[in-house]
């Protein structure tokens, strides 16, 4: 098996299942914002993919019509996630043989500079990362 880079995103990292996603927005999953980014995430106990985190990237139209701008903010975000993503390490090490799954929807109706997205999506990495840290240190403590 190739040693995969650190830094790099894969196809297994994508969140592409139907299901998958459907169960993350029917409410089972928590959500929080940093302006311009909303991020919808939920640990699962399997998923479909061997990859630990799965993401995706959701730009609506409403908010940009020209798909040039929505695949611009989605590849931002997308390069922001694939340099920070080390951040959500610790957190999947407490989860252990848990999934988490990730969703980034874009809230603003304006362009962002790419060290501004970078900054948002690293600060929703940390916030999910404490989360989960936090969850799992309770679930810890009532067995």
């Amino acid at each position: 098996m190739k040693q995969k880079s650190y830094f790099s995103f894969h196809k297994e990292e994508r969140l592409c299942s139907k299901r998958l996603i459907e169960a993350l927005f029917a409410g089972g999953g928590k959500s929080m914002s940093a302006f311009p980014l909303r991020v919808v995430f939920m640990p699962v106990a399997q998923a479909e993919t061997s990859a630990p985190v799965s993401i995706m990237v959701s730009v609506s139209k409403r908010h940009f019509k020209r798909a040039v701008k929505r695949n611009r903010v989605k590849r931002q975000i997308r390069e922001g996630y694939r340099l920070h993503k080390h951040l959500l390490d610790e957190a999947m090490e407490k989860l252990s043989g848990r999934h988490l799954m990730i969703a980034f929807l874009w809230l603003s109706d304006r362009l962002y500079a790419t060290g501004e997205v970078e900054r948002s999506v690293k600060h929703l990495l940390m916030r999910v990362s404490e989360r989960l840290m936090q969850s799992a240190t309770e679930v810890s403590a009532h067995e």
